[in-house]
Protein backbone atom coordinates (compact mmCIF):
# COMPACT_ATOMS: atom_id res chain seq x y z
CA UNK A 1 0.00 0.00 0.00
CA UNK A 2 1.48 3.72 -0.59
CA UNK A 3 2.62 5.63 1.93
CA UNK A 4 -0.30 8.78 2.78
CA UNK A 5 1.39 12.08 1.58
CA UNK A 6 1.76 14.29 4.43
CA UNK A 7 -0.84 17.71 4.34
CA UNK A 8 1.94 20.97 3.05
CA UNK A 9 1.27 22.69 6.43
CA UNK A 10 3.29 19.74 8.01
CA UNK A 11 6.27 19.71 5.49
CA UNK A 12 6.79 23.21 5.69
CA UNK A 13 7.55 22.43 9.40
CA UNK A 14 10.40 20.18 8.56
CA UNK A 15 13.81 21.38 8.62
CA UNK A 16 15.69 22.30 5.84
CA UNK A 17 17.99 20.20 4.28
CA UNK A 18 22.08 20.11 4.83
CA UNK A 19 22.64 22.52 2.42
CA UNK A 20 20.01 25.29 4.10
CA UNK A 21 16.87 24.08 0.95
CA UNK A 22 13.65 24.51 2.47
CA UNK A 23 11.80 21.94 -0.09
CA UNK A 24 8.21 22.45 -1.46
CA UNK A 25 6.54 20.56 -4.33
CA UNK A 26 7.36 23.04 -6.69
CA UNK A 27 11.03 23.18 -5.68
CA UNK A 28 11.00 19.18 -6.46
CA UNK A 29 9.39 19.61 -9.56
CA UNK A 30 11.60 22.35 -10.64
CA UNK A 31 14.51 20.04 -10.31
CA UNK A 32 12.98 17.44 -11.88
CA UNK A 33 12.27 19.20 -14.94
CA UNK A 34 15.84 20.37 -15.10
CA UNK A 35 17.20 16.57 -14.53
CA UNK A 36 14.88 15.24 -17.49
CA UNK A 37 16.06 18.37 -19.86
CA UNK A 38 19.69 17.17 -18.81
CA UNK A 39 19.54 13.67 -18.36
CA UNK A 40 16.64 12.40 -19.92
CA UNK A 41 14.07 9.87 -18.48
CA UNK A 42 16.41 7.20 -17.63
CA UNK A 43 18.38 9.73 -15.31
CA UNK A 44 15.67 10.63 -13.54
CA UNK A 45 15.60 8.73 -10.16
CA UNK A 46 14.64 9.49 -6.80
CA UNK A 47 18.40 8.58 -5.36
CA UNK A 48 19.62 11.37 -8.24
CA UNK A 49 16.39 13.29 -7.58
CA UNK A 50 17.54 13.14 -3.72
CA UNK A 51 21.34 13.90 -4.37
CA UNK A 52 20.55 17.30 -6.90
CA UNK A 53 18.22 18.32 -4.16
CA UNK A 54 20.81 17.40 -0.81
CA UNK A 55 18.09 15.12 0.78
CA UNK A 56 17.59 11.57 1.43
CA UNK A 57 15.81 10.18 -1.07
CA UNK A 58 13.05 9.21 1.61
CA UNK A 59 12.40 12.42 1.89
CA UNK A 60 10.42 12.79 -1.45
CA UNK A 61 7.79 10.54 -0.51
CA UNK A 62 6.26 12.96 2.28
CA UNK A 63 5.88 14.63 -1.09
CA UNK A 64 4.60 12.95 -3.18
CA UNK A 65 3.20 8.29 -3.25
CA UNK A 66 5.65 8.02 -6.03
CA UNK A 67 7.99 8.76 -9.17
CA UNK A 68 4.87 8.25 -10.99
CA UNK A 69 3.18 10.84 -8.77
CA UNK A 70 5.67 13.15 -9.48
CA UNK A 71 5.33 12.60 -12.83
CA UNK A 72 1.54 13.71 -13.03
CA UNK A 73 2.86 16.96 -11.02
CA UNK A 74 4.99 17.62 -14.06
CA UNK A 75 2.45 17.04 -16.23
CA UNK A 76 0.01 19.74 -14.28
CA UNK A 77 3.16 21.93 -14.32
CA UNK A 78 3.47 22.06 -17.28
CA UNK A 79 0.05 22.67 -18.07
CA UNK A 80 0.39 25.58 -15.39
CA UNK A 81 3.32 27.01 -17.34
CA UNK A 82 0.81 27.50 -20.02
CA UNK A 83 -2.38 28.95 -18.37
CA UNK A 84 0.34 30.97 -16.76
CA UNK A 85 -0.96 34.91 -17.55
CA UNK A 86 -3.35 33.53 -20.05
CA UNK A 87 -7.36 36.05 -19.83
CA UNK A 88 -10.04 34.75 -22.14
CA UNK A 89 -10.94 37.79 -24.13
CA UNK A 90 -14.72 36.46 -24.98
CA UNK A 91 -13.82 35.66 -28.55
CA UNK A 92 -14.11 31.60 -28.80
CA UNK A 93 -11.84 31.30 -31.49
CA UNK A 94 -8.84 33.21 -30.46
CA UNK A 95 -9.56 31.99 -26.88
CA UNK A 96 -9.03 28.56 -28.12
CA UNK A 97 -6.39 29.03 -30.54
CA UNK A 98 -4.25 30.93 -27.87
CA UNK A 99 -5.31 28.15 -25.60
CA UNK A 100 -3.93 25.46 -27.67
CA UNK A 101 -0.88 27.16 -28.84
CA UNK A 102 0.37 28.18 -25.06
CA UNK A 103 0.16 24.12 -23.84
CA UNK A 104 1.62 23.34 -27.25
CA UNK A 105 4.48 25.71 -26.50
CA UNK A 106 4.88 24.35 -22.60
CA UNK A 107 5.25 20.98 -23.30
CA UNK A 108 7.44 21.39 -26.82
CA UNK A 109 10.02 23.57 -23.81
CA UNK A 110 10.25 20.68 -22.04
CA UNK A 111 10.63 17.69 -24.71
CA UNK A 112 12.14 15.23 -22.12
CA UNK A 113 9.41 16.21 -19.66
CA UNK A 114 6.55 15.77 -22.72
CA UNK A 115 7.75 12.01 -23.16
CA UNK A 116 6.26 11.10 -19.61
CA UNK A 117 3.35 13.11 -19.36
CA UNK A 118 1.50 14.28 -22.64
CA UNK A 119 -0.53 10.87 -22.54
CA UNK A 120 -1.37 11.04 -18.97
CA UNK A 121 -4.12 12.55 -16.72
CA UNK A 122 -3.10 14.00 -13.75
CA UNK A 123 -6.76 15.38 -12.25
CA UNK A 124 -5.11 18.14 -10.64
CA UNK A 125 -5.76 21.33 -10.29
CA UNK A 126 -4.07 23.32 -13.59
CA UNK A 127 -5.22 20.21 -15.79
CA UNK A 128 -8.54 21.07 -14.45
CA UNK A 129 -8.67 24.68 -14.66
CA UNK A 130 -7.67 23.95 -18.75
CA UNK A 131 -10.41 21.43 -18.93
CA UNK A 132 -12.83 23.70 -17.28
CA UNK A 133 -11.71 26.88 -19.67
CA UNK A 134 -11.73 24.88 -22.76
CA UNK A 135 -15.28 23.98 -21.96
CA UNK A 136 -16.56 27.13 -20.77
CA UNK A 137 -14.90 29.00 -24.22
CA UNK A 138 -17.26 26.42 -26.30
CA UNK A 139 -20.15 26.50 -24.02
CA UNK A 140 -20.03 30.32 -24.05
CA UNK A 141 -20.00 30.62 -28.22
CA UNK A 142 -23.02 28.72 -28.21
CA UNK A 143 -22.09 25.30 -28.76
CA UNK A 144 -24.56 22.77 -27.86
CA UNK A 145 -23.08 20.11 -24.91
CA UNK A 146 -22.24 17.46 -26.97
CA UNK A 147 -20.58 19.27 -29.57
CA UNK A 148 -18.69 21.05 -26.64
CA UNK A 149 -17.69 17.89 -25.62
CA UNK A 150 -16.86 16.49 -29.03
CA UNK A 151 -14.65 19.16 -30.02
CA UNK A 152 -13.18 19.41 -26.70
CA UNK A 153 -12.09 15.93 -27.07
CA UNK A 154 -10.51 16.95 -30.51
CA UNK A 155 -8.88 19.76 -29.11
CA UNK A 156 -7.20 18.40 -26.26
CA UNK A 157 -5.80 15.22 -28.32
CA UNK A 158 -4.75 17.14 -30.86
CA UNK A 159 -3.12 19.21 -28.81
CA UNK A 160 -1.10 16.80 -26.78
CA UNK A 161 -0.58 14.30 -29.75
CA UNK A 162 1.22 16.78 -32.01
CA UNK A 163 3.10 18.11 -28.46
CA UNK A 164 4.09 14.88 -27.85
CA UNK A 165 5.20 14.32 -32.06
CA UNK A 166 7.16 17.80 -31.66
CA UNK A 167 8.91 16.82 -28.86
CA UNK A 168 10.06 13.60 -29.50
CA UNK A 169 11.75 15.09 -32.64
CA UNK A 170 13.51 17.61 -29.78
CA UNK A 171 14.78 15.01 -27.95
CA UNK A 172 16.52 13.64 -30.99
CA UNK A 173 20.36 14.20 -30.68
CA UNK A 174 21.02 16.99 -32.58
CA UNK A 175 23.31 15.33 -35.02
CA UNK A 176 19.83 12.62 -35.86
CA UNK A 177 17.42 15.60 -35.60
CA UNK A 178 19.58 17.33 -38.42
CA UNK A 179 19.66 14.21 -40.19
CA UNK A 180 16.30 13.33 -40.13
CA UNK A 181 15.18 16.87 -41.92
CA UNK A 182 18.12 17.06 -44.57
CA UNK A 183 16.59 13.97 -46.17
CA UNK A 184 13.43 16.21 -47.43
CA UNK A 185 16.33 17.88 -49.48
CA UNK A 186 18.72 14.99 -49.83
CA UNK A 187 16.44 11.88 -51.01
CA UNK A 188 12.93 13.90 -51.55
CA UNK A 189 13.81 16.17 -53.44
CA UNK A 190 16.38 13.51 -55.87
CA UNK A 191 13.58 11.52 -56.74
CA UNK A 192 13.12 11.03 -60.62
CA UNK A 193 10.01 12.91 -61.58
CA UNK A 194 8.62 10.13 -63.76
CA UNK A 195 8.60 7.40 -60.66
CA UNK A 196 7.65 10.03 -58.10
CA UNK A 197 5.73 13.11 -59.86
CA UNK A 198 3.79 14.60 -57.46
CA UNK A 199 6.77 14.08 -54.63
CA UNK A 200 8.62 15.61 -57.19
CA UNK A 201 6.43 19.06 -57.76
CA UNK A 202 5.83 19.38 -54.30
CA UNK A 203 9.75 18.22 -52.99
CA UNK A 204 11.00 22.35 -52.36
CA UNK A 205 7.02 23.07 -50.34
CA UNK A 206 7.35 19.75 -48.34
CA UNK A 207 11.33 20.67 -47.49
CA UNK A 208 10.36 23.77 -45.71
CA UNK A 209 7.08 22.88 -44.79
CA UNK A 210 8.25 19.32 -43.02
CA UNK A 211 10.82 20.59 -40.54
CA UNK A 212 8.27 22.73 -38.81
CA UNK A 213 5.07 21.28 -36.84
CA UNK A 214 2.11 21.04 -38.81
CA UNK A 215 -0.04 22.03 -35.32
CA UNK A 216 -0.91 25.94 -35.81
CA UNK A 217 -2.20 24.45 -39.70
CA UNK A 218 -3.74 21.13 -37.88
CA UNK A 219 -5.33 23.60 -35.15
CA UNK A 220 -6.81 26.04 -37.75
CA UNK A 221 -8.60 23.17 -39.16
CA UNK A 222 -10.06 22.48 -36.34
CA UNK A 223 -11.20 25.51 -35.63
CA UNK A 224 -12.65 25.73 -39.04
CA UNK A 225 -15.04 22.89 -38.18
CA UNK A 226 -15.86 24.35 -34.97
CA UNK A 227 -16.81 27.41 -36.69
CA UNK A 228 -18.84 25.48 -39.39
CA UNK A 229 -20.51 23.30 -36.83
CA UNK A 230 -21.45 26.59 -34.77
CA UNK A 231 -22.95 27.61 -37.74
CA UNK A 232 -24.87 24.92 -38.61
CA UNK A 233 -26.60 24.52 -34.43
CA UNK A 234 -27.13 28.33 -35.01
CA UNK A 235 -29.14 28.10 -37.93
CA UNK A 236 -31.13 25.15 -36.18
CA UNK A 237 -31.61 26.80 -32.72
CA UNK A 238 -35.28 27.76 -32.61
Amino acid sequence: MPKPVVPEDKRRRRRPTKSGTVLSERLIVETALRMLREHGSAGLTARRLGLALDADPSTLYRYFRGMDDLTLAIGDALIGQALDGWEPTGQWRADLRAVGLRIHAAYVAHPQAAALTTSRVTGRANELAADEAVLDILRTAGFPLSDTVRIYHAFIDQTLAFAALDAASLALPSESLRADEDVWRSTYGRLPRAAYPRIAEAAPLLANRMVISAYPTALEMLLDSAAAQLSVSGSAAP
